[in-house]
């Protein structure tokens, strides 16, 4: 299912509405059930939860911030 130019702005808006609050609390949840590991395995949990979220939504992503490809072209008179 091939979602429009539009659609995809859409729902990379609600992603990081609803999205991103709800993997932060995740990823806090995660950590706080390892009682406190040293920095750098927090780090690494946190980076790998992050790369973990983005990837599903990668196809929504793409191109988002680009110009409109179905839209037409500017007229200049």
């Amino acid at each position: 299912m091939a979602l429009s130019y539009k659609s995809r702005r859409r729902w990379s808006l609600v992603i990081l509405l609803v999205g991103l609050p709800l993997y932060i609390v995740a990823a806090v949840s995660v950590v706080n059930a390892l009682n406190r590991p040293p920095i750098w395995v927090e780090f690494a949990v946190y980076v790998v939860l992050g790369f973990l979220w983005m990837l599903p939504f990668k196809f929504v992503f793409k191109g988002v911030g680009k110009a409109d490809p179905d839209a037409e072209a500017p007229r200049e008179d």
